[in-house]
Formats: structure tokens, sequence, C-alpha cells
């Protein structure tokens, strides 16, 4: 093994585990993950230095932004934004203008350079959707209309970073270029942006539907593929010229328009997780801790302006647009943090030469404390809405106080069938023909279709969200018709734990002593009971004709 590659083995080693770590020590206190991560880079770099960043690390880091960028593409799914799309172009759009307006002229009082001042103003811009997301489904407000209309105006505020991405593509270094060849660089860099959204678009329509239904059989096949199309328009990307975060959002655009992408999303953030952690800890390694004196003022100051002028911002447009007090309140709330591409806007500025690394350690340190302040406002934000309320603070806004009419996606009181296979089916259209809410759950999409008046939901009861999406914990009753020893069993867990009861396909006697352990309700034998009817039958046909009958054992 050579040096290089022995040092970039520890170095990986040294972030895993001190991730894991500070991510342990960061739950105990409610710390986003976000933050513990950096905060393990600042002590293995500048605190310790036992990691240095080299190529590798640079690339696995890399790496991580792509991946993120892609799982955020996969949100982007018209059909999920398209009830609140004015909504999220207004607030987006005006949000935008007016934050960056304020963080830029804040940024110049304070005397930054211009292009220093750029790039501070647009790290106050935009809020986190991976924590706000996170936070939000943690508190099961992702239903809620406020919890959507934040969602909404994130991934309006992510189709702007891509266009800022696209402007640092065509910026090039940093070094003193004509106008004539910076006009040029930029129309290269926007005409390839709209060609390769054109040919993803037109792919997610026509191409990719197909394949993508067929790998949908197996669940590793399909992971597989998205990774393949990820790295594939990545590549296009880098022909036009194209960064690599650019390339993977617009793959997971596409993706996002296919009826399996809230399945990929699951399976795909685990290694998501891993890379973006890598990226967040090299991210401290290369803050400057010398410098902290220096800027401790200025990123007090900058957190003011996000942690209260932005959601400010945000609740002032909503109640204009006619929402209530309370739903512009907390979508107001969850606005108050800086967010993970403010750090990749940093990082490829400062590698561009446009910017000091000193203004990635000030955005960097803005960034830690409005995510550490801005997760607690947003766990605790229903009784900080009653204080101020009783306060009478928000009057002076005049906003509506009437409740708005919310329709909360949950399901309850309703039946659960797991496994779309002929028994699965034939439940579903047995229990609907009763007049049962039904809700059906499989991992291929062709198997869900056929089922008029049943919910289905493209997934595995693997995975927690999924157990949260389908409501398990206020279902009547789930139904297992797997032949899937492991995932009966999972499932009979949860179904236990939840004190909901379940009935689980016992398509083998091996499997029955194991159910009968994790409590299950009820078991049915189908092959069983299909093999006695077949003898039944049997000897009735005997008894017509005289023949003697047939001794079941």
């Amino acid at each position: 093994m050579h040096a290089s590659e022995l040092t970039l083995l520890l170095n990986l080693g040294f972030i895993v585990i001190t991730a894991a770590v500070f991510a342990f020590l960061g739950k105990l206190v409610k710390m986003p993950s976000i933050v513990a991560y950096i905060l393990a880079g600042m002590v293995l770099g500048p605190g310790l230095g036992i990691v240095q960043l080299d190529h590798s690390l640079e690339l696995i880091s890399e790496l991580g932004i792509a991946l993120l960028l892609f799982l955020v593409g996969l949100e982007l799914s018209l059909q999920k934004i398209k009830d609140l799309g004015r909504v999220a172009l207004i607030l987006g759009g005006l949000q935008v203008v007016f934050t960056a307006s304020g963080g830029f002229l804040i940024s110049m009082l304070m005397g930054f350079e211009l292009m220093e001042a750029v790039f501070l103003a647009a790290t106050v811009t935009f809020s986190s959707t991976v924590v706000v997301i996170k936070l939000l489904d943690q508190k099961g407000a992702t239903g809620r209309l406020f919890g959507r209309i934040a969602i909404s105006l994130f991934l309006a505020q992510d189709i702007v970073v891509i266009i800022g991405l696209t402007i640092l593509s065509g910026l090039g270094s940093g070094e003193s270029i004509e106008l004539l060849e910076l006009a040029k660089g930029l129309g290269v860099a926007f005409g390839g942006m709209i060609v390769l959204l054109l040919v993803t678009l037109l792919a997610s329509r026509y191409v990719l539907p197909k394949p993508f239904a067929w790998a949908s059989r197996s669940p590793d096949t399909v992971f597989i593929w998205a990774l393949c199309w990820c790295f594939l328009v990545v590549l296009l990307a880098h022909q036009f010229h194209l960064s690599v975060e650019i390339g993977a959002f617009l793959a997971g655009i596409a993706i996002a328009q296919l009826p399996i992408h809230e399945d990929l999303h699951r399976r795909l953030h685990p290694l998501m997780t891993f890379f973006v952690a890598v990226f967040l800890v090299t991210l401290g390694v290369k803050m400057d801790l010398s410098v902290l004196g220096e800027i401790w003022g200025y990123a007090l100051g900058l957190s003011a302006f996000v942690i209260f002028a932005k959601p400010l911002i945000v609740f002032l447009i909503l109640s204009r647009i006619r929402y209530s007090e309370y739903t512009a309140f907390q979508t107001a709330i969850a606005s108050g943090q800086v967010s993970e591409f403010a750090f990749i806007l940093l990082g490829l500025g400062a590698g561009a030469g446009l910017i000091e690394g000193v203004v990635v350690s000030l955005g960097g340190l803005v960034g830690i404390l409005t995510i550490a302040i801005s997760s607690y406002l947003i766990i605790y934000s229903e009784p900080l809405y009653l204080l101020v309320r009783r306060l009478q603070l928000l009057k002076l806004f005049k906003a509506k106080q009437t409740p708005d009419v919310e329709e909360l996606h949950s399901h309850a009181g309703h039946l659960i069938v797991v496994g779309m296979n002929s028994l699965g089916r034939e439940l579903v259209k047995k229990m609907l023909e009763r007049g049962e809410t039904v809700l059906a759950i499989d991992t291929d999409p062709r198997k869900l279709e056929g089922l008029p008046g049943a919910i289905t939901v493209i997934g595995s009861v693997e995975y927690e969200s999924v157990v949260e999406e389908i409501g398990l914990r206020r279902a009547r009753l789930v139904i297992s018709a797997l032949q899937i020893e492991d995932a009966n069993h999972l499932l009979a867990y949860r179904c236990r734990s939840a004190g909901v009861p379940c009935a689980i396909h016992a398509f083998d006697v091996s499997v029955i002593d194991d159910l009968l352990e994790l409590d299950t309700n009820y078991m049915f034998m189908p092959a069983v009971d299909g093999v006695r009817a077949q003898l039944a039958l049997f000897d009735a046909i005997n008894t017509d004709t005289g023949k003697g009958a047939v001794d079941p054992t």
C-alpha cells in the first residue's frame, strides 16, 4: 500500500470516528448533525492538526456535494409542489431579493470588498433544506400547511443556488479577465445549463420511465441505476463546462418526475449521509481558527440578521398575501438559518480565488451559530408562538387571525396491506368491496397499478420514514402478504411496538414459531387452506361418482 493511500485511509478513519462521536454528543443536546460535523472538522484540523486536506479528500468531499444536490433534485417533483407553486414563486422571489439586498448592504457597511459582500449576501439568503425537513419530520409537521410552504420556499431557493453555481462556472478563475470574455463564459454556462435541463426533462418524460419501471423489480438494481444516471448527467455537465453540482441537481430533477422518486430518496439517503459528513468535516478542517477573534463581531451581526431579519421578511410577505398569523409565524421561524449550500458557494468561491479564506471562516461560523439556534427555535416553535402572541408582539403587523384551511396529509383508521403479489392484490380488492379505507404498499410501482380506490405508496416498510408516511401507528390493522421472512419479522415487531394489530402471511411452517415470539395477532396460511379446499372439492367429486373420500393426512 502506497503512503498516500494509507494517509487517505487514516484521514477517513479519523473523520468517521470523530464525526460519529460529535454526532452522538450533539444528539444529547439536540444539536443538528451539520453543526456537529463542522465542529468535528475544526477539532481535527485547526484544533489538533490530525487531518490535513489532500486531493483525495477533496475529491470525496466533492462527491458528497454532488450526492447532496442529487437528493435535493429528487425533492423537486412538479406533482408535489404544484399546489404551492404560486406561493413558492412569490415568496421565494421576494425573500431572496430582500434578504440578499439586506445582507449585501450590511456586509458593505462592515467594510468588506464588493465580491466578499456578494458571497456573504448569498450566505445569509438561503435556508437549510436538509436541516429544516429533518426537524419538521421530527415534529410530524411536514404535512402541515406551514411545513409545505417552508419546503416549497427552500426548493425555490435551491433553484437560485443552481443559478449561482452556473454563474461561478462561467466566471472561471478569479484572475482578471476582459468583459467580453466574462460575457462569453456566462453565456456558455447558461446556454449549457438550459440545454442540459431540456435533455434531462425530455429523458424523464420519454426515456427513463420504462427502464426504471423494469429496474424497480429489484431495489438493488434501481439503486445502482439511479447512481449511474446521476454520474452520466454529471459527465454531460462537464462536457458543457458546468460544475458537478449542477449536473447532479438536474439528474435528481429528472428522476423526481418518476413514481419511484420517494423510494429512491430513502435508499440513497444513507450513502449521501456519509459523503456529506465527510464534506462538512473537511469544511471544518479548512476553517482558520486564528481569525476567530477578528471575525467574531461580524459573525454575531450577520447571525442576528439571519435569525431575526430573514424570518421577519418571510413573515411580512406571507401575511401580505393573506396567510394567517400562525402559518406565517411558523414558516418564518423555519427560515432562520444558513443553508448547507452556502458552504458550497463559499468553498467554490475560495477555490476560484474570488474570496479569501477569512470569508469562508466567517460564513462557516455564521452557519454554525444560526443552524444551532434555529434548530431549537423550530423544535419549540409552538410555545414560542404562544409567548409572542401573549406579549402581543405580532399585532403590529396586522396579519390575518382566522386560521388557514389546511389539508393534513396523513392517514388514520385505515387498513394497510403490504406486498402486492396476487394474494395482496386480492386482499386489497376484497377490503375495498367492504367499504374499507385501504393503503397498498409495494416497492414495484407496476404492482400497484389497477387498484382503483386504494391509496398506493411505493416503498419498503424497512424504512422508518415509510412507516411514518403510511401512518402505521394510526392504522386499524396491518396485513402482510409478503413471502420475505425478515421483512415480515420486522413488520410484526413494528406493529407490536406501535400497539397495532397485524396479520402476517405464514407462507411456511418454519416461520410460525418466530412470529409467535413477536406476539403476532393473526397468521394466515393460504397455501394450506388452498390444499384443504382442493381436497374437499376432490372428495365431493369422488362422492358423486361413488368413489371413496381421500384422507387429508
